[in-house]
């Protein structure tokens, strides 16, 4: 056999054996690959016991005693939880409802009387509207600016503007900036403004107040918010008053704003005050009650007039259009008195900022104060610039009290009691609910006062030991500290700000 044919018999043997077995090569070692790993089996996965295994599981005793112990552990939970939402609901305080609130008790309005001596006439008013804006005002009163010769009522026009103040076009632009801000503006009508009586006699003839109930539809058709007019209790006498009345009040709805009619008496009492609120229907009645300077009289009024504080204005000077400056050097005083008394304080222009009247009926405005400290920061007339910086401490402090009495229901709206008066001091207390309690105490006086608070019995209204100084004129009473309610003593032409939390 030739050496050809024995290989390839060699090749014939080797297919004949298992594949396993084969060598790897021709010289009988197995081939690559042909030995079979063990590869264990998997596990089959466990799907949990069976019905019948459960069965036999949940009877057992052990299964069943704690079945039975988290049944009556839920229901304990359950039954607990109920009764601590009812004592809680049963213990809790009930809150007050808020009362409705008009536009013109939110905030202080602020009075133009003078349109040429605030900023040059109507068109400068609406380049102020930014900075009036940031003093938290509410309500703007303009004028009165309507054409008149002065005590001579045949030149009476109250449907058309003194050139000398500006044009419609510019007021247009005031009312439209103005209501976007937030803020209400009123026209004041009064129309002998520049004579000796504000309707031109003692009384009223009913031709002149149909000219102004005909110039009221006239000018809040418009666009403003309400009217404002002097010697109210003259007005209101009128047989034509309750025309006047219908024409700004008429057409009242819900949904809709109120125009408010703003009236102005002087040289009245508090009992006055209050039978004209309640006979002839005005929205908001301003007096000169507080230009009388002894405490006991002031606290009078305030304790007489508290109940319809939503209809209650308060001023110093602004009753007359008059400045604080003008009547008074207590300026910051002043301002923590008309913030925090229960009703709408009402400033005259220039107060924010203690305008030096000098004299003057109608002062001209400074503006930007703190531009010019700054100016005079490097100046050697020490004078001058002590007398800027009174401007700005008094500018930051008016903001400081509006934006409190903005936030703050207890001043907004609260409750009123009396603590204190004396000749020359009076103490308050103003509370509204669970909200912050305030008391303010003031003394215009020259000498120091210590002030001892009584508070009248009422149920749910008590004073604690001891309040925190929320503003401050007094040296001595430091911002932020404590003092004690026993008695706090005041230095003359000094005034505090004082406040505690409700405490249920």
């Amino acid at each position: 056999m030739s050496e050809e044919a024995a290989v390839n018999m060699k090749e014939v043997e080797l297919s004949e054996i298992d594949p396993e077995k084969q060598p790897m090569t021709s010289d009988g070692q197995e081939k690559n690959g042909g030995i079979k790993p063990e590869v264990p089996q998997a596990r089959a996965p466990f799907t949990g016991l069976t019905k019948e295994e459960l069965m036999k599981v949940a009877d057992t005793p052990g299964w069943v005693r704690t079945r039975w112990a988290l049944l009556i552990l839920f229901w304990v939970v359950l039954v607990s939880m109920l009764i601590a939402v009812i004592v809680i609901t049963l213990k809790a305080p009930r809150c007050k409802p808020i009362p409705d609130i008009n536009w013109w008790i939110e905030g202080p309005l602020y009075q133009i009387s003078d349109v040429e001596a605030f900023s040059e006439g109507i068109e400068g008013v609406e380049a102020k509207l930014d900075e009036i804006s940031r003093l938290r005002v509410k309500g703007l009163v303009l004028g009165p600016f309507h054409t008149l010769q002065d005590d001579q009522p045949n030149t009476l026009n109250l449907e058309e503007i003194d050139p000398a103040y500006g044009t419609e076009s510019g007021l247009t632009n005031v009312l439209n900036k103005a209501h976007k801000k937030g803020i209400s503006v009123v026209l004041d009508l009064t129309p002998n403004y520049r004579g000796e009586d504000s309707w031109f006699s003692s009384s009223v003839e009913n031709e002149l107040m149909n000219r102004v109930k005909a110039a009221a539809e006239y000018w809040l058709q418009f666009g403003f918010d309400g009217i404002k007019i002097s010697d109210f209790n003259v007005a209101s006498s009128s047989i034509e008053w309750l025309e006047l009345q219908a024409a700004v009040q008429g057409n009242r709805t819900d949904d809709t704003k109120k125009k408010a009619l703003i009236g102005v008496v002087t040289s009245v009492s508090a009992e006055d005050v209050n039978q004209l609120i309640n006979t002839t229907g005005v929205d908001l009645l301003l007096s000169d009650l507080l230009d009388k300077s002894g405490g006991k009289e002031r606290i009078k009024a305030m304790d007489i007039l508290s109940s319809m504080q939503g209809s209650v204005g308060w001023g110093l000077g602004a009753a007359q259009n008059n400045q604080l400056s003008k009547s008074t050097s207590l300026i910051r005083l002043y301002q923590l008195l008309l913030f925090t008394m229960p009703g709408t304080p009402v400033f005259t222009y220039g107060d924010e900022i203690g305008l030096n009247t000098q004299g003057a009926a109608s002062p001209k405005m400074i503006w930007d104060i703190e531009k010019k400290l700054l100016e005079l920061a490097d100046a050697v007339n020490e004078t001058a610039e002590a007398e800027w910086k009174e401007h700005v401490t008094i500018k930051k402090w008016f903001k400081s009290l509006s934006d409190l009495r903005g936030k703050e229901r207890s001043l907004l709206h609260g409750d009123y009691y009396s603590l204190y008066s004396a000749d020359s001091s009076i103490a308050f207390l103003r509370i509204w609910d669970q909200s912050d309690r305030y008391i303010t105490a003031v003394n215009w006086g020259t000498t120091p006062e210590k002030l001892t608070f009584t508070l009248t019995p009422t149920e749910g209204v008590e004073l604690p030991e001891k309040a925190k100084v929320q503003l401050s004129t007094d040296e001595n009473l430091k911002v932020d500290s404590s003092v004690s309610l026993d008695s706090i003593t005041l230095g003359p032409g000094q005034a505090v700000l004082l406040q505690f939390p409700y405490i249920g």
